[in-house]
């Protein structure tokens, strides 16, 4: 475990990034320093003791606002994603199981999920239900879900075949029992793996809409702050402070969904962890 543990630790960076933001997120009422509307006399204040993260144009402290970004727009990314990961695994297994015209139809579907033009679909559904937070996680989670589902169809297509799965089908179980009791348990690391990546994915995608003018006006998000930013003209007052701040929790955080993936992958399926370890190799120190 010591060994598996050096081996995972950017993994371990990963899910302690992770879990801080988190942390913020839920403690953000009790830990910021100021009120999230709360006011003080300069526009774009620098950076200081009483405000690390200096002020905004309308004189908010920008790490409480920070803070609450967090929480906006994790709790738009978990919400998303599980709405992806879900809708992703039962087309997955479903299509991966049944093959022939269910297989087809549903991997038609996906594809044709796949390449709609994602923004401008966004822009009519958000025009129509209106911006709020809910309306942005089921839309990001609804555009997200086609990549859990093709990698999930084709994990359990290959288990299909494998040899207790087929003695399984000729001893009489159930599609049922063949799918909870043997597909299912050997499918969820790859779920696993690919929700952290759909959740960093969605963060990202929440950003994206909101710098569009497409986020909710009435929460703070870390996509709305660089929103606001650009449109109160930030960068040419030189209040960098106000995009890099929320950018950079951006930017960390979709970096340590990468390396927490790709580590939870590896330690939650045991054929990976002895191909990662054998790749590896014993050290030779020579004589």
């Amino acid at each position: 475990m010591s060994r598996l543990a050096r081996l995972h630790r950017g993994g371990l960076l990963g899910g302690a990034i992770v879990a801080t933001f988190a942390a913020v997120a839920v403690l953000a009422p009790v830990i910021a320093p100021y009120g999230v509307d709360q006011s003080f006399s300069q526009i774009f204040g620098h950076p200081s003791l009483a405000h690390p993260f200096g002020l905004d144009d309308s004189t908010h402290d920008v790490l409480t606002r920070v803070m609450w970004g967090g929480r906006t727009s994790l709790s738009i990314g978990l919400a998303a994603t599980a709405i992806a990961v879900l809708l992703g695994t039962t087309v997955g297994v479903l299509a991966g199981y049944s093959r022939g015209l269910v297989d087809h139809a549903l991997m038609r579907i996906t594809d044709y999920v796949l390449v709609l033009p994602s923004i401008p679909l966004v822009i009519v559904v958000i025009a129509t239900w209106g911006p709020s937070v809910s309306h942005l996680a089921i839309v990001i989670g609804l555009l997200l879900w086609t990549t859990t589902a093709r990698l999930v169809r084709a994990q359990v297509k290959s288990m299909r075949e494998l040899v207790y799965v087929r003695r399984a089908v000729s001893l009489g179980a159930s599609d049922a029992r063949i799918v909870t009791r043997y597909i299912l348990p050997q499918v969820t690391p790859l779920v696993l793996a690919s929700a952290v990546l759909t959740l960093a994915h969605a963060i990202f995608v929440e950003a994206a809409l909101a710098f569009l003018g497409l986020g909710d006006p009435g929460s703070v998000s870390w996509g709305t702050m660089i929103e606001a930013a650009f449109q109160r003209t930030a960068v040419s007052a030189g209040a960098w402070w106000t995009i890099v701040a929320p950018g950079t929790c951006i930017a960390v955080f979709i970096l340590a969904c990468s390396l927490l993936s790709r580590a939870s992958e590896e330690a939650l399926n045991p054929r990976l962890r002895v191909a990662y370890l054998s790749a590896r190799g014993p050290r030779i120190v020579p004589r």
